[in-house]
């Protein structure tokens, strides 16, 4: 008898904790084939990438090899990138892998399925500006936070001993959410850090971060009380925030602003707004103009009950006619949703809806401070909260996906290893 086959397309915070829960639910008990496909090798969890960008975080410590991991819970990995799918025959197309040289690893695959879960997140969106594409880092992958801390290093070896007291090394961040309000941060912690180590004679007296924003406030989408809090402690690190500043231009040297302002720059990151993968609006499914598929309460395509997305890459309606933010706690809900409503499926009973109950928001200003609200249970009033506690609950935020992923007894042990570090490496890295 053939087991039903899910796949499982994407493999970032969601996507892992799904196909973790289905194959120690599903794949150990030879209920149901789960893959899970993704174009990396590794996993690592995408709000940290700040924190790599500056080395604050070694990915290579702390990235999860999916083949390692799906051997001991139950599922299989797929290493690829989609490039097509055939709904009537129900298989997916993946192109070739390709080795640094350009020479094919493993050649393009289709991959049948019974059901199907797309899980590809989002990626940043420029907006078409001039010069941005060109000039500035994203801070999609690990791969690209790992270019700009290379940058970065560069830069501030570039400045080492200037021969001017006064020069500075310039970053321009363009967007004020939550990627790009944590990176303004962590750069002063990173140069602070750089300087004890005697890596670079510059300290954070001698950074110059600008952060620039169209909306009205930083944080745009989150509550005035936490927005306005974030950016005081943004302007007491020494944070040049801009807000209301639209950019319409970005070259090598400089952004320009739409009221003719230059801001010349060493280092320009892009962090101003998200759409999904271009490829979702070619697989002959219905999406917005921002790629998102779209799809009902269960989750569901609207065009293809067999088809699944969630996460950054789906458009899922809430009662109040809005469509679930897209944030990492919003996956990690649908994720659980979609684990239920999965293993409904195989037991022939009802998908239920999705209800996103939103827990709250934290904000981390590196070592420095963390801010942020925790919902009081399903009421709307929420609880103001800032400094350890605030840092306390962000950090247990990594600690629960971890849990979710490894189980209690191996988080526990990576809490104590963690800690351990610390102690025994640099604090951040420098190579």
């Amino acid at each position: 008898m053939t087991l039903p086959r899910i796949v499982v397309v994407g493999g970032g915070a969601g996507g892992l904790e799904l196909v973790t829960r289905l194959g120690r639910k599903l794949g150990k008990r030879k209920r149901a084939e789960i893959v899970l496909v993704d174009r990396n090798p590794t996993h690592i969890w995408k709000p940290l990438l700040h924190e790599v960008a500056t080395g604050a975080l070694d990915s290579g410590l702390d990235e999860i090899s999916y083949q390692g991991h799906a051997r001991a819970n139950g599922y299989r990995f797929q290493l690829g990138t989609l490039t097509d799918l055939d709904r009537d025959g129900r298989t997916l197309t993946l192109a070739p892998v390709l080795d640094d040289d350009g020479e094919e690893v493993l050649p393009a695959r289709t991959l049948p399925y019974d059901e199907l879960v797309l899980s590809l997140g989002s990626v940043s969106n420029d907006f078409g500006t001039p010069g941005v594409a060109e000039h500035c880092h994203f801070l999609d992958s690990p791969h690209q936070a790992e270019q700009f801390r290379q940058a970065m290093l560069n830069a501030f070896l570039r400045y080492n001993a200037p021969q001017e007291p006064s020069a500075k090394m310039v970053v321009g961040i363009v967007g004020a959410g939550a990627t790009g309000v944590e990176l303004a941060a962590e750069l002063y912690g990173a140069s602070e850090m750089l300087n004890s180590y005697g890596f670079t004679t510059l300290d954070s007296d001698h950074l110059e971060v600008h952060l620039i924003e169209a909306a009205p406030k930083v944080l745009p989408a989150l509550p005035e009380r936490i927005s306005g809090a974030v950016h005081d402690e943004l302007e007491r690190l020494g944070v040049n925030v801009h807000v209301g500043t639209r950019v319409t231009e970005v070259n090598d040297e400089a952004i320009i602003t739409a009221d003719g302002e230059r801001i010349d720059i060493d280092l320009g990151v892009w962090a101003a707004g998200i759409k999904a993968p271009a490829l979702l609006s070619e697989l002959g499914l219905s999406t917005e103009r921002n790629h998102r598929l779209k799809v009902d309460a269960t989750l569901q395509s609207l065009d293809d009950e067999h088809v699944f997305a969630f996460g950054d890459c789906a458009s899922c309606p809430q009662a109040d006619g809005s469509t679930v933010p897209p944030r990492a706690q919003a996956a990690h809900q649908q994720a659980d949703r979609l684990y239920r409503n999965l293993v409904a499926r195989l037991d022939g009973k009802p998908l239920k809806p999705f209800v996103f109950r939103d827990r709250g928001s934290l904000i981390s200003l590196a070592h420095f401070d963390a801010i942020g609200s925790l919902m009081r249970g399903a009421s709307a009033r929420s609880l103001f909260i800032e400094g350890h506690l605030a840092k306390f609950f962000y950090a247990s935020l990594y600690r629960m996906h971890q849990r979710a992923i490894h189980g209690t007894l191996k988080t526990g042990l990576m809490v104590v290893v963690d800690g351990l570090n610390k102690f025994l490496k640099p604090r951040l890295k420098l190579h």
